[in-house]
């Protein structure tokens, strides 16, 4: 039975459920930085990119479902995260989705949906921007395209305790574990000055995107949310009842069915 963790008292205490081992594990070296990614199952390629200051394992509660629908799951640490390391360049999402090519060549994948939670769903819908025939579609969880999208931060316990989970797991997994702080401040910085896309920029995407935003999201204004919908060509608008900025962790059973979904109406698994 999959957990509803609203709060986030669990995901602090013990993280998201733990991966199952993987198929296929690695780095790829790629401009700078060694990039971790995993593969998990067979079928068509779905790509999970994690939100800031997290990691890959934070998608623990989506790689069943994805695996029970016959896809191949990839994971992929962005640059700086997890297991993944950077040089000294600032953060910057269009060097993070081209290290998101670098794995896909890596594992000879010519294509896949694309998943993106936050600072990864920038990611995916920059690669959907830019690299069009490597994306088979986005579906964008909680994230903005230019900085008005934002609300005023106000701290809560939810996400003092993803917060909290964050630092443990940067300890444990990255190479410079000493060094969360000043990964917290570089990464902070890219969030206030990036993405800057108008919606120019949006109606050139040409795959099928779905905007997904919890309702009690605590950083996206939901108008923001609507606005890329409208920008976007045939983009659908998703809206998820009772969950917030963590959703794939609060209640997975409820994420997971709008992702299949959505999977499901891009492509048909083998």
């Amino acid at each position: 039975m999959e957990p509803q963790d609203d709060e986030l008292i669990h995901f602090e205490a013990h993280g998201a459920a733990p991966l199952p081992p993987a198929a296929v594990e690695g780095h790829v070296e790629h401009d700078g930085a060694r990039i971790w990614y995993a593969s998990y199952g067979a079928g068509p390629p779905v790509i999970l990119l994690h939100g800031g200051l997290g990691h890959s394992g934070n998608w623990g509660y989506q790689i069943p479902a994805l695996l029970l629908s016959r896809r191949r799951v990839v994971l992929i640490d962005s640059r700086g995260h997890g297991r993944s390391s950077r040089d000294i360049r600032p953060y910057a999402y269009e060097l993070m989705a081209a290290d998101v090519l670098a794995v896909m060549d890596e594992l000879h994948i010519d294509k896949a949906a694309i998943v993106g939670w936050s600072d990864g769903a920038c990611i995916a819908l920059i690669l959907a921007m830019t690299a069009p025939s490597r994306v088979e579609g986005v579906f964008f969880f909680a994230c903005n395209m230019d900085p008005s999208g934002t609300l005023e931060f106000h701290p809560t316990p939810v996400i003092d305790r993803c917060f909290s989970r964050h630092a443990s797991d940067y300890a444990a997994l990255s190479a410079t574990p000493d060094d969360f702080h000043p990964f917290v401040e570089a990464v902070s910085l890219m969030m206030r000055t990036e993405p800057n896309y108008d919606a120019a920029d949006l109606g050139r995407i040409r795959v099928p995107v779905a905007i997904v935003l919890g309702e009690d999201d605590e950083f996206i204004k939901p108008d923001h949310a609507e606005y890329l919908a409208r920008s976007i060509r045939d983009a659908a608008m998703i809206y998820l009842p009772g969950v917030s900025h963590f959703a794939p962790l609060q209640r997975p059973a409820e994420f997971n069915a709008a992702l299949v979904t959505f999977l499901d109406g891009i492509g048909s698994p083998a």
